[in-house]
C-alpha cells in the first residue's frame, strides 16, 4: 500500500511516498481502509521533530481519518468489517497517511451519515479539542459569556458552533479575511485584532478559549471575570494568574474518544453543526498539503488527503 511518511525530520520535502506493507490489527485494534484523513498542525509539528509526541523513525504521518473497517483485532466488539467509521489513529497521532491504517478502537466512532468520507476525515482533532474546551474543562453553562480566540480557524469555528448551540454569549477574535465567515456562524461581537485590542471592546467573560497563543493568551487574563478560566489548546498559560480573583489556566491535548465522536456526530446528523472542508488533495501531494500548513495559500477550512476513491 502507499503511505505519506518521513524518515528524518524536516521540512514539508522530507514526506515521501512509500510502498509499504498492509498492517495487521493488534488487540483493541482495527485496520481501516482510508478513504481520507484530514491534515493538520500537529502533523507539522511531528515531521519537524517539534511535538510533545515523538513517534520512532519512519514516522507514517496523520491522525484523523475516515474510511471502512477492513479486519479487527482481538476484543474489538464494537466494530466489523465493513463498518464506516472515522476518528483518530492512535494516542502518538501518526498513521494516517496510508491505504490502510490500524486504529485504536476507543478512538473511533461511527461515521455520521450526514458527513461525507472527507468531510468526516476534517471533524475529530478540532472538533474535539473545541468541545473539551467548552464542556471539559471550561465547564460552561447557558447564559455565560465565553471569548474565542481565532475564531476563524478550525478549532475556533467550532468552539463557536458549540457555544451558540450552548447558548452562551459569544465574543470572538478573527483576521479581516474572516470576519464575515466568523459572523455568519452567528457571533454579534467580532474583534479585528488586527486593528482593535480585544480588551477594550469585550467585556469580561467567564471563559477565554485561546487557539493562538502568545501575546493573545497573555492580554486574555484581564477579561476574565473572577473565578473565570482560560483554556488553550496550543501553549500553557501562567499558572495562577490573577490569584486574588480566583482564576484559573489550564492547557491539555486533545482526547478523542468514541462517545466524545458519537455526541458530535448527533450534531452533525441534526444540523446543529457544519463541516467546513479546505483544500483536498491526493495522498501523493502531502508535500503540498505541508506547504499550506506553513502558509502557502489554500481554501479556508481543514485540508484533507484522499486515498480510496469512496464517496
Amino acid at each position: 500500500m502507499k503511505a505519506g511518511r518521513i524518515h528524518h525530520f524536516g521540512p514539508p520535502d522530507a514526506i515521501v511516498i512509500d510502498e509499504v506493507p498492509c498492517p495487521k490489527p493488534n488487540e483493541g485494534e482495527l485496520v481501516v481502509r482510508c478513504s481520507a484523513a484530514g491534515v493538520g498542525p500537529w502533523d507539522a509539528g511531528i515531521r519537524e521533530g517539534k511535538s510533545v509526541v515523538r513517534p520512532s523513525l519512519p514516522i507514517i504521518l496523520g491522525s484523523d481519518l475516515a474510511g471502512i473497517v477492513e479486519s479487527v483485532g482481538a476484543g474489538v466488539i464494537q466494530f466489523k468489517p465493513g463498518d464506516e467509521v472515522f476518528g483518530v489513529t492512535n494516542k502518538q497521532f501518526c498513521g494516517a497517511y496510508a491505504e490502510y491504517a490500524v486504529a485504536l478502537a476507543p478512538m473511533v466512532a461511527g461515521r455520521p451519515s450526514s458527513l461525507s468520507f472527507v468531510e468526516a476525515a476534517s471533524v475529530p482533532v478540532v472538533a474535539v479539542t473545541a468541545y473539551q474546551m467548552l464542556f471539559d474543562y471550561a465547564q460552561v453553562k447557558a447564559g455565560q459569556a465565553v471569548l474565542i480566540h481565532g475564531a476563524g480557524g478550525n478549532v475556533g469555528a467550532y468552539a463557536v458552533q458549540l457555544a451558540k448551540q450552548a447558548d452562551l454569549q459569544v465574543f470572538a477574535t478573527a483576521g479581516p479575511a474572516d470576519l464575515d465567515y466568523v459572523r455568519g456562524l452567528g457571533v454579534v461581537e467580532v474583534v479585528n485584532y488586527k486593528t482593535t485590542k480585544f480588551e477594550e471592546v469585550v467585556p469580561p467573560v467567564d471563559a477565554v478559549l485561546d487557539t493562538v497563543g502568545g501575546e493573545m493568551q497573555r492580554r486574555s487574563i484581564s477579561v476574565l471575570k473572577p473565578r473565570g478560566i482560560l483554556v488553550s489548546s496550543v501553549s500553557p498559560a501562567p499558572e495562577n494568574p490573577r490569584q486574588d480573583a480566583g482564576v484559573r489556566s489550564v492547557f491539555f491535548l486533545v482526547d478523542v474518544t468514541t462517545a466524545r465522536l458519537d455526541t458530535l456526530g448527533k450534531l452533525f446528523d441534526s444540523r446543529k453543526l457544519t463541516a467546513e472542508v479546505g483544500t483536498v488533495l491526493p495522498l501523493e501531494e502531502a508535500r503540498t498539503a505541508h506547504e499550506m500548513l506553513a502558509g502557502a495559500p489554500h481554501k479556508r477550512g481543514k485540508i484533507v488527503l484522499t486515498m480510496h476513491d469512496v464517496h
